[in-house]
């Protein structure tokens, strides 16, 4: 069985970067089964309503401004799959979530700076669907758990987002970690391994720092929905942890 994983994107520029967090995305392939499919979660696309992408083609969208021109160059022609899209919804569907197919949509950089570093020849079918920040944290979870299945037939989960995410608090100089992002992750951390879904849907009160680490909730949404992708074996695996600016989170987990 596949499992399923949550990448933090972190700033654009993780894509032209060279650093460990970036190392453990190239080489995930060669330490992985490849997928039959990539279902996506994005903190990027919001939506209302759970939206599944339809679209023939993917235009890579560049919502960020002020970063490296090359960035701005950079394209990934990700292939759709219409009929995956389709038994996704339906999965949706079965579980009792309303869920709706968006044909014009392209890959935004939650979604298409994660794959250019996993999968940089953009030969693996890619379905893109969207998260709600208006949900309960145990919607969240459902959610996710509601695609379980396709991990059964080979089929790579992924949330991409940050488990700590304040843009309003990063320090472009900063050659050290914030401590209060760190206690927040260590809080998370042992919560995420002794599968405390309890504490974690209450994250916001339990947890040290949570105002500051998850000022706005959808970034740290995709964590919820894998996690819930991986309930049926409820292990979850620390593969990477690390920070830009001095806490914006590149942490990797492994739900399995």
């Amino acid at each position: 069985m596949m499992p399923a994983y949550f990448f933090a994107h972190g700033a654009p520029s993780i894509v032209i970067e060279d650093n460990d967090y970036t190392q453990l995305l190239k080489n995930f392939k060669d330490h992985t089964p490849r997928p039959k499919a990539i279902v996506l979660f994005s903190a990027h696309w919001e939506e209302s309503v759970q939206t599944v992408s339809a679209a023939e083609t993917y235009e890579t969208i560049y919502d960020f401004g002020g970063f490296q021109d090359e960035l701005y160059k950079m394209t990934y022609p990700a292939k759709s799959d219409r009929s995956l899209s389709e038994h996704v919804r339906a999965l949706f569907e079965k579980q009792g979530i309303q869920s709706v197919l968006d044909e014009r949509r392209g890959l935004d950089h939650g979604a298409w700076a994660v794959l250019k570093l996993l999968y940089p020849d953009a030969d693996i079918p890619v379905v893109a669907l969207s998260v709600n920040r208006h949900l309960s944290n145990e919607q969240q979870y459902e959610i996710g758990k509601a695609l379980a299945e396709l991990r059964e037939q080979d089929m790579l989960i992924i949330g991409s987002g940050g488990t700590v995410h304040n843009l309003r608090k990063l320090k472009w100089q900063s050659e050290g970690n914030d401590e209060w992002a760190e206690q927040f992750d260590n809080w998370l951390q042992k919560k995420l391994e002794s599968w405390d879904t309890e504490a974690l849907f209450q994250y916001h009160e339990q947890a040290p720092y949570a105002q500051e680490a998850v000022p706005t909730n959808e970034h740290f949404i995709p964590l919820l929905l894998a996690m819930g992708a991986g309930d049926a074996n409820r292990q979850a695996k620390l593969l990477h942890r690390s920070y830009q600016y001095g806490n914006l989170s590149l942490s990797c987990w492994q739900f399995n």
